[in-house]
């Protein structure tokens, strides 16, 4: 708890601090979309314990995120940014050795949403002037999370009963945020790519099915269109 509120205090202060900025103080917003491909999971994870009983595809986590963020400079060399995101994927899964009284497959799907809220810095070597910008930095981010499992499932500990349900877990967690990237200005707009990693697992309720946790932790491959203004 003290590690989230430290960090949503971070937030707040560059969101203040970006919110005014000096009037000579370069300005600008990053539009971006890539992939996002979550770390390797634990063996608490809650992906990894529906391994050992159901059947999908763990790659269908590997999806798409879209977000924007509000960069000013620091001087030359410096940028601060705040930005927000959005990730969601869905994974169908059949239970591996049951099937439903009429021989169809037993279904659910599993689906994660991620939605983060990033405050960052970033250090350009070679500032902001030339026809290449590369940068490094890191940050905080708060990640909005909602994961939850719906359709039919096998009650193991009653005589392997069928049922329908939804179980559905939610919340925030702050998380380190790493980045590395390189834009390249074309007059008052500039393209680029990025690569972001952000941290985190959040815990799941004490009665969830499988698994005590689910990943939130993984790396985002970005395109980048940056507008100066």
């Amino acid at each position: 708890m003290r590690r989230f509120v430290l960090s949503l205090s971070v937030i707040a202060l560059i969101a203040g601090f970006i919110a005014t900025p000096p009037a000579s103080a370069q300005q600008s917003v990053n539009f971006y979309v890539g992939a996002f491909r979550p770390d390797a999971r634990p063996s608490n994870d809650v992906q990894f314990q529906n391994l050992g009983f159901a059947t999908f595809n763990i790659n269908d986590f590997n999806g798409a995120t879209i977000g924007g963020e509000w960069l000013i400079g620091l001087g030359d060399k410096f940028d601060a940014g705040f930005g927000v995101g959005f990730y969601q994927r869905t994974s169908p899964a059949v239970f591996t050795n049951f099937v439903d009284t009429n021989q169809s497959d037993i279904q659910f799907d599993q689906k994660l949403r991620i939605v983060p809220v990033t405050a960052t810095f970033r250090f350009l070597p070679l500032g902001h002037h030339g026809p290449a910008r590369p940068y490094i930095g890191g940050g905080v981010g708060i990640l909005s999370w909602r994961y939850s499992e719906s359709g039919a499932f096998v009650d193991f500990q009653n005589n392997n009963n069928i049922f329908r349900d939804v179980f559905t877990a939610s919340g925030t967690k702050a998380v380190p945020v790493v980045l590395a990237g390189v834009t390249f200005p074309i007059g008052m707009v500039g393209i680029g790519g990025e690569i972001r990693y952000q941290g985190g697992k959040a815990d799941l309720t004490s009665d969830w099915p499988a698994g005590t946790t689910v990943n939130l932790g993984g790396m985002n491959y970005l395109f980048m269109v940056n507008v100066r203004f």
